[in-house]
């Protein structure tokens, strides 16, 4: 019984031990398959690199100043009587803003008239006098120290007549200071007496300040080193000055919005800030809607020139390693990365201005920077293009 039960057996046996074999070998081969595709090469998104002319702009951190600002003043002594005019509103030239109690300069320049009015009687009478003492003394009516005394007596009522004038002038012009007035026209600050205060004569406290704002100055600095570097880029010719006596400027408020107007740049300080080595430069801006307020911080955009040989690539292409260096990734002609230092130290809108380190046709990495590596091989795609078929991609394996 048990011969025959394996006889029955063996058939089944031998099948199973086949088919597992024929398994063993199966997979064998497909893991040799496996093991020998290389992987797939990265995809990457690039752009062919082209030289250009390319303007070169600094931006420099700056604070805006009035165009023009004047602090009054009291020039005669008294008691402010009214104030004329709204705090912070706009003021013109020659408004009266304040009102000084007049009544003592008043009298004081009615009694120098008169004092006037009586020193030009004292000439009148004393000029008549010489006049007939003159002819008197050719006839020998009367001696000749009477005629002496005739004419030196006129000549006195006659200086009498010019001190008497300046004391009345001045009395006017004391008279006229008790209005103080506006010498430019702009906005006005807060007041800093009210009526009835006593106010002095050229007294160290403003009573109030005007500003004009429309046009406003800008003032920036930028460093000497910059300023010597542009210098020489120029002499060399590796900078070109745009056409035109003037430098254009941009203005970039607080609150990172750009200013509407244009302005331009006014002047170069002529002299180097020896405690922060940087040289002061005013831009002057045109201010009609009062938007720029003294004192603000502002970022200003001057155009420097323009840079002939520059190549342009967008910010996510550009990185920079542990020293600051900056870096860009480069496919080369056999499809491996490569990273590449460069010169990029201005930004022109969503770009980097690359200065060196680049040739004309280099393919830039611009995405998929985060899956390579240099050395890596990879399937650079130009930007824009369309990307392979699904048909052309199957061909291909």
């Amino acid at each position: 019984m048990q011969i025959s039960r394996i006889s029955l057996l063996m058939p089944a046996v031998v099948v199973l031990a086949g088919a597992l074999l024929l398994a063993g070998c199966g997979g064998s081969q497909q893991g040799d398959q496996a093991a020998g595709a290389a992987p797939a090469a990265p995809a990457v998104t690039v752009v062919s690199v082209k030289s250009e002319s390319v303007p070169l702009v600094t931006e420099l951190p700056g604070r805006t100043t009035p165009y023009l600002i004047a602090e009054l003043r009291p020039q005669v002594t008294g008691i402010v009587k009214q104030r004329q005019f709204t705090e912070g509103g706009e003021v013109k030239a020659g408004q009266s803003l304040y009102q000084i109690d007049p009544s003592t300069y008043q009298a004081a320049y009615d009694s120098a008239k008169a004092s006037l009015a009586r020193a030009d009687a004292n000439v009148h009478t004393a000029r008549l006098k010489a006049q007939r003492y003159a002819d008197l003394v050719k006839i020998e009516a009367i001696s000749k120290q009477q005629n002496d005394d005739a004419v030196a007596a006129l000549k006195q009522a006659e200086a009498d007549v010019a001190a008497a004038r300046a004391a009345t002038d001045k009395a006017r012009i004391d008279l006229e200071f008790t209005r103080v007035v506006s010498p430019i026209s702009g906005r006005i600050g807060r007041s800093s007496v009210t009526p009835g205060a006593l106010v002095t004569a050229n007294q160290a406290t403003a009573l109030a300040t005007v500003q004009q704002l429309d046009p406003i100055y800008v003032d920036v600095t930028q460093s000497s080193a910059d300023l010597l570097r542009l210098r020489r880029e120029v002499e060399a010719g590796k900078l070109q000055r745009n056409g035109g006596a003037t430098v254009p400027v941009r203005l970039v408020t607080e609150d990172g919005t750009l200013y509407g107007a244009e302005g331009k740049l006014a002047f170069s300080e002529v002299s180097v800030d020896q405690g922060t080595g940087s040289v002061t430069l005013r831009a002057v801006f045109p201010n009609p809607k009062g938007e720029l307020l003294p004192g603000m911080y502002v970022r200003a955009r001057l155009s420097q020139g323009t840079k002939g040989d520059a190549f342009l690539v967008p910010h996510a292409a550009l990185s920079r390693d542990p020293r600051g260096q900056a870096l860009v990734m480069v496919v080369d002609a056999g499809g491996k990365v490569d990273a590449r230092p460069v010169k990029a130290d201005q930004s022109l809108g969503d770009k980097w201005v690359i200065t060196e380190g680049l040739a004309d046709g280099e393919r830039v990495i611009v995405e998929g920077l985060q899956r390579v590596r240099p050395g890596v091989q990879v399937q650079a795609q130009e930007a824009g293009a369309e990307p392979a078929a699904p048909a052309a991609a199957a061909a291909a394996k």
